[in-house]
């Protein structure tokens, strides 16, 4: 190990610049922090809001009915991509005259 000696004044300047830096990049991360992750839904979230079983979500992927993220084998969807699956599929009550 080499040991490596600098001046006081070199030192706390250093450590003063160090902390400006770490103050910088704690307020990027915040700002970056939630891109919207927070809002995704997996399969169980999906299959609660629409009360359809987990079968009857997997044929909605398989035929494109509702667009989806894979990580690893986790599945993923926008809450605005699950809402539109109700619009598309809203049939309102005819009125009888």
């Amino acid at each position: 190990m080499e040991i490596i000696c600098i001046d006081k004044k070199t030192f706390d300047e250093f450590r003063k610049r160090f902390c400006e830096l770490e103050g910088r990049l704690t307020r990027l991360y915040h700002l970056g922090g939630d891109i919207g992750l927070k809002n995704w839904m997996d399969n169980q979230d999906v299959c609660n809001v629409l009360h359809i079983s987990k079968r009857t979500l997997q044929v909605y992927r398989d035929k494109g009915l509702l667009p989806f993220t894979r990580i690893k084998h986790k599945m993923f969807y926008k809450p605005e991509d699950v809402q539109k699956l109700l619009k598309s599929s809203y049939h309102p009550v005819k009125s009888i005259q």
